[in-house]
This record gives C-alpha cells, structure tokens and sequence, in this order.
C-alpha cells in the first residue's frame, strides 16, 4: 500500500491496523519478525505528522503514549524505529525533539515514550492514543490498568504468544472482546512482513521444534516446555559486593544479536545483567560500550576481532576455548547457582522463556536447541571462565 501524502510502503500488519480495525483495544498478537512494532510505529509517525491515526478517525491534538515494562528495551525496539522511520521517510527535521523528555511534538500532536515504572506518568494525565508494546511484560491491574482508564481513544497492544495465561488473553481476547465487545485481535506472522530479509525468512521456516511453530511461527497461545533454565530473579542492581565480577561477549551481526553481560557471583547467588544485546553491532560500537579494567571472555571464533577491539579499546578481551562438551559443560556449571537478573536484562529474559533441549519426535535429549542462545553463551564464557579454575581461557 502507498500512501499519497507519505510515498510509502506499508505492510500488512500496518494495513490490518490502519484499515482493518475499528475497536477500542487492538491486540496485536503475532509470531517472530511478523513487523507488529514498526508497522505500529509507522501509524504513530503517521498521526504525528498528519493527524489521522486509523482510515478516517482524526485526532487534531494530543498525546500518544509509547509504553514498555523497561525504558533500556523500549529504547532498543519501539523507539528506535520510530526514529528511523522519521528519518526514512524525511520528517524528522519537521518535527520537535525534545531529548531530555523523549518527546516528539508536531502541530499540537506529542508522542512520548516511557517505562512502566515511571509512575508519575503511569498515573499522570490522560491520552488519546496508548500503544503497549510487549504488553505481556506488564502487570495488569498496577500498571496496564492505570493506563488503559487514562487512555480516551485507542489502545494497542502486542506481544508474543508464549503464554496462554497472559491478561492479554484472559482479560482481553477471552472476555472483554466477547462482553464489551471493543476488542480487535490480528494475528501476524512472518509472512505479513514484506520487507524481512531472505536468509531471515529461511532462518524461520527451518524451525522443526513443533513448540516454537505453533508461537513463534503462527503467532498461536501455547507453551514452551523443557526450558533449560526454569527459575529466575529480577534484582534492582547489580551488587557491589558481587565477587568473580566479569564480562561473556558474544558475537553476533545481522542474523544474531551481540550479548554482553556483566556477571558476578555471591555465594551460590549469580548476578547477570545486560550490557548489550542488539544486532548490527560492529567491533568499534562494541568496543565503545565496553568497560575497562575487567576481563572480558570472548568467543573464541572471532580472533580478529578480539584482538581488534583488545588494542584498540584498550580493554581485557580474552578468547574462550569451546570444546566438544563446553555446551553442556557450561550449562551444568549455570545451573549451581540461583540466577539473578538485574532488571532491565530483557534479552537473557527472552531467551530463558525459549533456550530448551532438543528433541527427537518430541522426547527431550541431552543436548540444547541451537538457538535462542545468545545472552546464554555470553554468561557460559564467564562461567567457564571464572567459575571453573579458568579451564577454558586462551591466554594471549
């Protein structure tokens, strides 16, 4: 679809909710790269500038309210598309940026963006348009709910299906759609998205875990079962009393994000919290986000890079040896300790709901899927690294 006054293309997921949909509440539920954040991002970036957010429904002034569980992930996903796509389409020098605030105003329209545990805009002035992105990650009744009776027009959310006992479904799809009768829900997969790369589209279709299909592929309510690292804590902070403290890298580029992570350990207690976990990170932004005077256990498949970033940056980067069993020696080694996630750590978050073992005609084996594993890689450097007599470290 082009629009006349934005020459762009749009799709299907932008369609379904721009043209498609009429209710209230519009639950977004899709599966892996279906587009559901940046197609939603192009309906903000259209109401910015011209006002109309759905076919024919005009809101002249007013807020639009960008919202996530933490602001570190709603700065990496929603927002940053956002951005890109003002700066696609060339409308961001037309608009006000105000940094500080995250706020993009035009014309007496505002779109802001913020975390859920901003209360003072959790429960500050009412909106016109509220999109909930990963909405699942939010608490219904202290935080989606605050929201929601502060929000005068539309309401959109979306999130990944891998819990069928969401709010999202119980609360919304279950029974307001039927009761109230103000809910639309789209579903959304990887097909929808037109502009996904191929060898990300073949990436998705070679997926022959019947789990992952059902979620990640169709967009359906289901469980992931046979996850490797069932328990977890979300801690505030990082401890400074955190012994063995150091960093795992892994690499990774378009296919795959790059995960770093600060680790430590107090007791049988292992702190995790997350420096990076984004794509198309190349060895200068890495090394830019880095600290010093740390060890930093690296992939061992990246020597070049290493090095690199070693000398250039000046920080500790050590290749870490992988053998035949440092996958499951690694994984064995986690899971000694209690796992504590500093908040905001979502890409490990992510990735516990889905690093499972595999399986063969569906009986689980001694071994990992290979995927969904990148933050658990990064962590497996560390802990090969400094929790088991440095068995495994090339020393430069």
């Amino acid at each position: 679809m082009a629009n006349t006054a934005i020459d762009i293309e749009f799709g299907n997921v932008f369609d379904m909710n721009f043209f498609d949909s009429k209710k209230r509440i519009v639950v977004n539920r899709g599966g892996t790269r279906s587009g559901k954040t940046y197609s939603i991002m192009q309906m903000f970036a259209k109401w910015l500038i011209t006002g109309e957010i759905r076919e024919g429904q005009i809101i002249e002034k007013g807020i639009a309210s960008v919202v996530r569980k933490t602001f570190p992930s709603l700065r990496r996903s929603a927002m940053r598309d956002f951005e890109e796509i003002l700066n696609d389409w060339g409308l961001y020098g037309r608009v006000q940026h105000l940094k500080s605030e995250n706020l993009y105003k035009y014309k007496g329209r505002t779109v802001e963006f913020f975390s859920a545990d901003n209360e003072e805009k959790l429960k500050g002035s009412k909106r016109a348009i509220l999109y909930c992105n990963e909405s699942n990650e939010l608490d219904y009744k202290k935080e989606f709910f605050q929201l929601l009776i502060r929000t005068t027009d539309l309401i959109l959310v979306d999130l990944n299906p891998s819990d069928p006992y969401t709010w999202v479904k119980t609360v919304l799809e279950d029974k307001r759609q039927y009761v109230q009768k103000d809910v639309d829900v789209i579903v959304s997969n990887y097909k929808d998205n037109p502009f996904l790369p191929d060898e990300l589209v073949r990436e998705i279709e070679a997926i022959d875990d019947p789990d992952f299909i059902n979620v990640y592929v169709r967009g359906e309510y289901g469980t992931i079962k046979g996850v490797i690292f069932e328990k977890f804590n979300i801690v505030d902070s990082f401890p400074k009393e955190c012994k063995k403290v150091a960093i795992g890298l892994d690499f990774g580029y378009t296919n795959d994000p790059t995960a770093i992570y600060k680790c430590g350990v107090i007791g049988k207690d292992l702190f995790i919290h997350e420096i990076a976990y984004e794509y198309a990170m190349d060895n200068d932004l890495i090394g830019s986000v880095l600290p010093r005077n740390i060890e930093i256990f690296c992939d061992s498949a990246e020597p070049k890079s290493i090095d690199y970033i070693r000398k250039k940056y000046k920080v500790w980067t050590k290749a870490v040896k992988k053998g035949a069993d440092s996958v499951r020696y690694g994984i064995d080694l986690l899971k000694q300790y209690r796992l504590n996630f500093v908040s905001g750590s979502e890409g490990i978050i992510k990735e516990q709901k889905l690093y499972k073992w595999a399986t063969i005609k569906g009986t689980p084996i001694n071994k990992p899927i290979d995927n969904f594993n990148h933050a658990w890689d990064a962590v497996r450097y560390y802990a090969i690294s400094k929790l088991s007599g440095n068995r495994g470290i090339v020393a430069y």
